[in-house]
């Protein structure tokens, strides 16, 4: 069993609700975007497109994030997604220096949303206590939901099905089915992290 997701390039209309899913779903904090939605430029006018990739933490087979870590807080569970544990993170950076994907953020503080003049809302102190500062967090797949048998938050709220979810080791599911039939691609590969996250653009 590994873990992996299938990102549609074809589908995705850059409308960022994963990214707005995904911050409701984990209560990050602000400044704090696990899933986000990158535009690039393509070509020169007049003739330039603007393209749009959207990112998370690639959940890397061989992850440089989990080899830098000097106290273990970032490691690999046995479905291959990649997590952090708070207690264990001092702070140091070693993992946001070591990944190639620019997918991990650093809690400086954690204060209320909007402005911290303003008291907490009862929802920034339900979620904030799964934070902590002075640590890295980043993008788990949603653990907790797919521990549970659910989706990541991403997956089910994407609106045109851009995304899809499923075990990757097993050749007759969707998300394997859909990398060989559509030539999935993944970023970076010359680095040899063997991310478990793929993209479809033909």
């Amino acid at each position: 069993m590994r873990y992996g997701m299938v990102i549609d390039l074809k589908l995705c209309t850059a409308c960022h609700a994963c990214a707005f899913a995904c911050k409701t779903q984990n209560g990050t904090p602000p400044t704090v975007w696990w899933s986000k939605v990158l535009p690039h430029e393509v070509g020169t006018y007049p003739t330039g497109r603007i393209f749009y990739t959207p990112l998370l933490c690639m959940q890397c087979k061989n992850a440089p994030c989990v080899d830098v870590c000097p106290t273990g807080a970032s490691y690999k569970r046995a479905d291959g997604i990649v997590a952090v544990d708070y207690d264990k993170c001092m702070g140091c950076g070693y993992c946001r220096v070591a990944c190639p994907y620019d997918a991990r953020s650093f809690v400086t503080e954690i204060q209320p949303y909007h402005s911290p003049e303003y008291s907490f809302t009862p929802y920034e102190e339900l979620m904030y206590q799964k934070h902590q500062a002075g640590v890295a967090e980043k993008c788990n797949f949603c653990m907790e939901l797919v521990d549970k048998g659910e989706q990541p938050a991403c997956v089910r709220t994407c609106p045109p099905g851009a995304r899809v979810f499923g075990d990757l080791d097993d050749p007759n599911s969707e998300v394997s089915r859909l990398i060989a039939l559509r030539h999935g691609y993944q970023l970076l590969p010359e680095l040899g992290t063997e991310p478990s996250v793929y993209y479809l653009s033909a």
